[in-house]
């Protein structure tokens, strides 16, 4: 991943570690907050308490992508939310496409909470008979054929995989042939894509295992 320098120009030689990547939607999160709360400057320190970590990392991680506020007088915060936002380009609208209409998939379309961050989820697929035609949350569900001809259609940059763990790596190996390089992945497997594509996994059933550790 490229990065922006001080000056405003792009590094493409620094590598940024992914878990510093999937920290900066953290600092967009509580930017956006104290931006609401008329807080126009906001410390380290203050990043830190807010995502329980230390100003060293936070300063650290935002290093990667230029220098952004100077010491003793912290960040800007509506600045460094910008830069943030245009370093992850979300400062944009991108379009999805969720394949699985179950219980999950029809949570996933009818969540309020994509639109309002720019992410629209424009068209939804599944391969059963008897859930393709219907219209759910205003969408009408196609048949995992018609995928490629959409995604090229709506111009769909990201994949929601909603579909058991048996059918998954079909289905995302129908989306990369279909040129999309973003998966969103909720089903309990480890996928094999070509380097160039990228996919997040969720799994809720890892996380409480991972819980269960602090219960004693």
């Amino acid at each position: 991943m490229a990065t922006m320098n001080s000056d405003g120009s792009v590094n493409t030689e620094l590598v940024v570690p992914e878990v510093v990547i999937r920290r900066l939607p953290l600092y967009v999160r509580v930017l956006t907050q104290f931006s609401s709360q008329g807080n126009s400057v906001i410390s380290s320190e203050q990043l830190g308490l807010q995502l329980h970590m230390t100003p060293a990392q936070i300063r650290k991680d935002l290093s990667y992508f230029g220098r952004f506020g100077k010491q003793g007088r912290g960040y800007d915060v509506s600045m460094l939310e910008q830069q943030l936002r245009s370093i992850l380009r979300l400062d944009r609208a991108w379009n999805a496409a969720v394949i699985g209409m179950g219980r999950l998939g029809r949570a996933v379309v009818s969540y309020p909470g994509f639109a309002p961050e720019g992410f629209n989820i424009l068209a939804a697929f599944d391969i059963n008979n008897d859930i393709v035609g219907q219209n759910i949350s205003g969408l009408r569900v196609q048949s995992i054929s018609q995928l490629a001809t959409a995604v090229k259609k709506l111009d769909i940059k990201i994949g929601i995989v909603s579909v058991p763990i048996d059918h998954a790596q079909e289905v995302i190996d129908a989306l990369v042939e279909s040129g999309i390089k973003s998966i969103l992945n909720y089903a309990p497997l480890s996928p094999k894509v070509p380097d160039s594509v990228n996919v997040n996994s969720i799994d809720p059933v890892l996380s409480l295992q991972s819980m269960t550790y602090y219960m004693k």
